[in-house]
């Protein structure tokens, strides 16, 4: 007889999981507190707006496609997907935009007019990158980093210091590149990692990789079309999916998990237990406290990733000087970034990031509308009010208007903040993070919270808070990893 598995969570590391625990002969439910799959990568529909609530990049393809790939299914079964060129925009506070174009010769060409003669040190730079992201991709994200042991290995050990795992990205990226607006470029994608530039390996290069080499694209009809085949392939697998099904309490006798509670009162038999979920909110919450990996004490202790403050916009008009993805660095980055990590507290002037998917999607905007998105990285943690979340809608928008030419809030028919607050009431997020747990190097591999439970036989955990880290490829990964050591745990 086939094992159950409970999943807790339908995000990206749930759904992982449970396809790859469903096509290996387990019988699995995932159970999902809201009423929609996909966790923060959630939409909603309201007067013909399709909003994406959480992630709206893609990158790193190749872990997508190698996704659907292990089913026998291809990216293009689910979703169209096309590549955004430009990347994405930069606005300077000099009124200079950068156009992040698509191709290499291209790219090229953009960092000599920034700094001639910078195309062998792009060379460089790309190179190494690529060999991070191709040995990370290989040798590290797939293994589920229960021990040093691990990485014991001479090969893995040895390529450490080639991966510059012990050197900087701030002083990676400053040792090749002059310009400071180049710099800011390579040094954006850290942004998000869960510290500044200066404190973040220059490892994380790989991230350039991914941008640069292998692009930024985006699933036609929004990211949440990502859940919708993955939800269309576990269906396919077998997977049941239980919506509305918040979990209460997981009961343990004799260190061995046997059923779930929901809230709505009904029990879930399980074999097998993984949880998706915020890991610190099942910890605390979902089990005693004699079957706890980490203490509470652990916790504080942990360097968040950032979390974000979120704006959903409609408009009644096309916008005009903007692409799909607009980064606007018209303010001192390593001020924000220092007010994000260094002494956490509401950014005096932020960075912002305004996505308008509308322009490569009409279906997400009533005709002759736009659908705009607009994020603030910002510390967890941080209070949430009413009052906080208009003054930062007024400060981007002045903003905003400024850079692009034109009046946008006189065309605003619909508005919805989202920040921390809500991440803690829709997602149980630790300190209402978005971002999961930061990819410092205290926190890299073995030295992240645990996939497998220490005090409870047949608990796992996948997602943002173990490893392989935060993001949604590192999340898909997460979940394959966890339904490889579950299926060779229970010798299937």
């Amino acid at each position: 007889m086939a094992h159950k598995v409970l999943v807790i969570g339908s995000g990206f590391a749930g759904l992982s999981a449970a396809c790859h625990l469903a096509a290996q002969g387990f019988k699995v439910t995932v159970l999902e507190k809201n009423d929609s799959a996909g966790g923060r990568a959630r939409k909603f529909e309201t007067d013909g707006f399709v909003f994406d609530m959480g992630p709206s990049w893609y990158w790193m393809p190749d872990v997508f496609e190698s996704f659907f790939n292990h089913f026998g299914k291809k990216v293009s079964d689910y979703y169209d997907l096309k590549r955004l060129d430009p990347s994405y925009t930069v606005f300077f506070n000099d009124g200079d935009v950068m156009q992040v174009p698509a191709g290499i010769e291209a790219l090229e060409a953009m960092f000599e007019h920034y700094e001639p003669g910078s195309t062998p040190r792009l060379r460089k730079f790309l190179s190494e990158a690529r060999y991070k992201y191709e040995v990370g991709m290989r040798d590290f994200v797939q293994k589920p980093s229960h021990s040093i042991v691990e990485f014991a290995d001479w090969r893995i050990a040895s390529s450490m210091f080639k991966l510059q795992m012990f050197t900087s990205m701030a002083k990676h990226v400053r040792s090749l590149f002059k310009n400071e607006k180049l710099r800011q470029l390579l040094e954006f994608p850290v942004l998000f990692l869960g510290a500044t530039p200066e404190n973040t390996p220059a490892l994380y290069s790989l991230m350039n990789y991914a941008d640069m080499a292998l692009g930024t694209w985006y699933p036609m009809g929004g990211m949440h079309k990502i859940v919708e085949g993955m939800v269309s392939l576990a269906k396919e697998l077998g997977v049941t999916i239980e919506l509305s099904a918040e979990v209460d309490h997981i009961e343990v006798p004799n260190g061995h998990a046997t059923n779930v509670r929901t809230k709505d009162g009904r029990t879930f038999a399980a074999d097998i237990v993984v949880g998706g979920a915020d890991y610190h909110h099942i910890e605390n919450n979902l089990l005693d406290d004699k079957q706890r990996n980490y203490s509470e004490a652990y916790w504080q202790k942990r360097t968040m990733a950032p979390s974000s403050l979120l704006y959903y916009v409609g408009l009644n008009k096309r916008l005009n000087n903007l692409r799909h993805h607009n980064l606007f660095f018209d303010e001192d980055f390593g001020r924000h970034a220092h007010e994000i990590y260094e002494n956490p507290k509401w950014p005096e002037k932020p960075l912002f990031y305004a996505s308008v998917p509308s322009i490569t999607d009409p279906s997400v905007a009533p005709e002759g509308c736009e659908n705009l998105f607009l994020l603030i990285p910002v510390a967890p943690g941080l209070e949430d009010t009413p009052e906080i979340r208009n003054k930062y809608y007024h400060m981007v928008m002045d903003r905003l208007e400024q850079r692009s030419g034109q009046t946008i809030r006189d065309s605003v028919v619909y508005i919805r903040s989202y920040a921390h607050a809500d991440f803690v009431k829709d997602y149980h997020a630790f300190k209402g993070n978005a971002y999961g747990l930061a990819n410092t190097l205290l926190q890299t591999a073995f030295l992240k919270p645990k996939m497998k439970s220490k005090k409870v036989a047949n608990l796992y955990y996948t997602g943002q808070l173990t490893v392989p880290g935060p993001g949604v490829p590192p999340s898909l990964i997460s979940g394959e990893v966890v339904a490889r050591e579950i299926a060779r745990d229970y010798a299937i």
